[in-house]
């Protein structure tokens, strides 16, 4: 069944966020994972869309990011490869999620997180998401990549094999 996302209104470059999830999406594809398992942000929709229509990738929609840790877990030990695709507000929502399931369990778990409010991250009034976000990606000891624009694949094979090396999940990070 084809996700529906409700969006505000996107006011950025939309022809540079097509280009950048069709090479995330590539990448994706040719990294082998099997499952996009999350909730969509604005950020994050089209490379959900472009899942969606591919169908080499089987997405799994979830009520809450917390979900997302515990059925790709799952699909792990099934012998699936999961990408888990999360705002930073919700990864800051699910850090117990992530904790009894990913993390005790060793599970290599690559994380693709839009980061809400890094735009603002120089106002004193910016978005707290974004103020907050990486002090916990440090304090949880998850180690995290930034995506550049045209190093899409390269980055989330980078994150991949950082996961299988360490026995835990690696973010790799939306701006």
């Amino acid at each position: 069944m084809p996700i529906k996302v409700i969006a505000r209104e996107f006011t950025g470059d939309a022809t540079g966020l097509r280009q950048r999830s069709q090479r995330i999406v590539t990448g994706l594809i040719d990294l082998k994972f099997t499952h996009a398992v999350g909730v969509p942000d604005n950020a994050t929709r089209l490379v959900y869309e472009l899942l969606e229509s591919s169908r080499s990738i089987q997405v799994v929609p979830v009520c809450r990011e917390g979900e997302a840790w515990a059925i790709a877990s799952g699909l792990w030990l099934g012998g699936r490869q999961p990408v888990v695709i999360i705002q930073n507000t919700g990864f800051l929502e699910s850090g117990d999620a992530l904790r009894g399931t990913a993390f005790e369990m060793h599970v290599p778990l690559v994380a693709l997180m839009d980061y809400r409010g890094h735009h603002t991250l120089d106002k004193e009034d910016g978005d707290s998401a974004a103020h907050f976000f990486e002090p916990t990606l440090r304090a949880w000891q998850l180690p995290y990549h930034f995506l550049a624009d045209g190093q899409e694949a390269d980055t989330l094979g980078q994150a991949l094999d950082q996961t299988r090396r360490l026995e835990r999940p690696v973010a790799v990070l939306m701006t």
